[in-house]
């Protein structure tokens, strides 16, 4: 059976993107990273909770905590508050330096131990918060640069069946799929009631509201 490492922070899109891998007849092995970020005990029950529901046994969490000691980004610095104020033009400052070209490294090493022959990844580039690491262009360079420097035999594609979504259409895809919402989560801000109005949350609700479903999780605005 062919093997697919999936990217799996816990949220709604890349949980998503590994249902669908799931749904292309992969072997799914998720991979998930705690990089201190505020939601990191949350984002990561709601791995486990994805896992548990996949009936998955083969994953990975790595701890990359060298980002809080970058800093930079309102997710890992405490010092730089989550912007409440609504989506502004320009890259945001929850933004992690380069965070999905060091994902993919790791992945695409735990992909050539593995055996596997495709990376999954949930970004998503026309409807996000505009992060230059989730382009399309961006991420077609990280797969010539992982086969180039992987062995002979390795070939690895990576797969974004989100990237040119709206948020409304991932909703109605991650139904489609059998996404159990309800265990997933995108705050950036709290980690027992979601905060409505960060960005992340934003673009959720947004995408709900579009959809006509209502979201599942608890929101505290």
């Amino acid at each position: 059976m062919k093997k697919a490492v999936v990217i799996l922070s816990g949220g709604m899109d890349s949980s998503t993107t590994a249902f669908i891998a799931k749904k292309e007849n992969y072997e799914i092995i998720p991979l998930h990273f705690n990089y201190g970020q505020r939601t990191q005990k949350k984002e990561l029950k709601s791995f486990d909770d994805i896992c548990d529901y996949l009936n998955i046994e083969n994953r990975y969490v790595i701890d990359i905590p060298f980002f809080k000691q970058i800093g930079a980004s309102a997710l890992v610095d405490e010092n730089i508050e989550v912007p409440v104020d609504g989506i502004k033009p320009g890259v945001p400052v929850t933004y992690v330096p380069f965070r999905n070209g060091i994902f993919l490294s790791i992945a695409a090493a735990v992909a050539e131990k593995e055996g596997a022959s495709a990376l999954f990844i949930g970004v998503v580039e026309e409807d996000s918060s505009g992060y230059p690491d989730c382009r399309e262009e961006f991420i077609k360079n990280m797969e010539c640069a992982i086969n180039s420097g992987t062995k002979p035999k390795t070939n690895i594609q990576i797969k974004t069946p989100l990237i040119h979504l709206k948020k409304e259409d991932i909703v109605k895809k991650a139904l489609e799929v059998g996404v159990p919402l309800e265990l997933t989560w995108s705050c950036y801000k709290q980690e027992d009631e979601a905060c409505g109005v960060c960005d992340s949350c934003r673009l959720r609700l947004k995408g709900f509201e579009k959809a006509g479903i209502k979201d599942p999780i608890k929101y505290k605005e």
